[in-house]
């Protein structure tokens, strides 16, 4: 009932979802409230938000939930039910080819499972990861773990790629020099992201400023139809203009010293269980990973 009344920062609303009234909800979640001591739930004429009390609770809340959900789904799939929901968070990258070709795959041979992906960058993904929102989350992992509290599986590897519309004037040109690409204008990611770090370090290492954006962007659909529009460049993962590069609309440019590189993989809590249907899901990208991707790596 308390994660309810924070996930819809209503008590009315979140008493309908549950199915009994608000005063019940509300008499619960202050029962709740002096059984611990404090006051979890901030009341206001617009609805409800945790305190900083309930807000700690939330967090360990919502992990308890994932895991009563996988609970729930092992149970069964002992019975023999074949049933199952996923929630996965995927990253850009990985809702182009991956993810999609998993689900169709899954759809085939499972087709009794249901999933729901949730679009993110890993600011987002790695949150929802630790507290549960989410059984497993698809996109870009580190070398090494830096979070105690989760671990990584690396399913390929995939290039950066500096990016221009089809026929664009660099398009002819066998080899271009870095010096060439500062008189270009660019979109790009926001400097904290990998990619745009990857960006700056290539023209520092040849000794040249790194170029302005005219658009910094989280949205890789909006960096790719700039691009497609106009005379603008971009730095991307390869694999995100797999679609375009198919359909003549977007090329990657010759250009040498570009050798990002990042690392596609599972993220999921350390301690926390894999569902059946989440290990399901998880298979079939291992499969289509090691099918469809160049560079794979264990």
């Amino acid at each position: 009932m308390f994660l309810a009344a924070v996930r819809h920062g209503n008590l009315t609303e979140a008493a309908a979802e549950l199915g009994v009234s608000q005063p019940a909800l509300s008499k619960s979640i202050k029962a709740l409230e002096r059984t611990l001591g404090v006051r979890l739930l901030d009341r206001g004429r617009f609805g409800v938000a945790p305190t900083p009390a309930g807000e700690a609770l939330l967090q360990h809340g919502q992990v308890v939930e994932a895991e009563l959900r996988h609970a729930a789904g092992a149970i069964e799939a002992l019975k023999g039910a074949r049933s199952g929901h996923v929630l996965v968070g995927c990253g850009p990258t990985e809702a182009n080819r991956l993810l999609p070709q998993a689900l169709l795959q899954l759809a085939r041979t499972h087709p009794e499972l249901r999933v729901t992906a949730l679009y993110g960058l890993n600011e987002s993904l790695m949150p929802w990861v630790k507290q549960g929102e989410v059984d497993f989350a698809l996109s870009s992992v580190p070398t090494r773990a830096t979070d105690a509290a989760l671990s990584h599986e690396s399913l390929f590897t995939e290039t950066g790629v500096v990016v221009a519309r089809a026929g664009h004037p660099l398009s002819r040109q066998r080899a271009i020099a870095p010096a060439q690409l500062t008189q270009h204008t660019w979109i790009l990611p926001r400097r904290r992201e990998l990619e745009r770090l990857a960006f700056d370090d290539f023209f520092t290492r040849h000794g040249l400023e790194p170029p302005e954006a005219l658009t910094e962007t989280t949205s890789t659909v909006l960096m790719k139809a700039m691009v497609m529009q106009s005379d603008a460049l971009t730095f991307i993962p390869r694999e995100l203009i797999w679609w375009e590069v198919q359909a003549q609309q977007l090329q990657p440019l010759n250009v040498q010293g570009t050798d990002w590189t990042r690392i596609v993989g599972v993220t999921r809590r350390r301690r926390g269980s894999v569902s059946p249907a989440a290990a399901k899901l998880i298979d079939a990208l291992r499969a289509v990973a090691s099918r469809q991707f160049e560079g794979v790596v264990g």
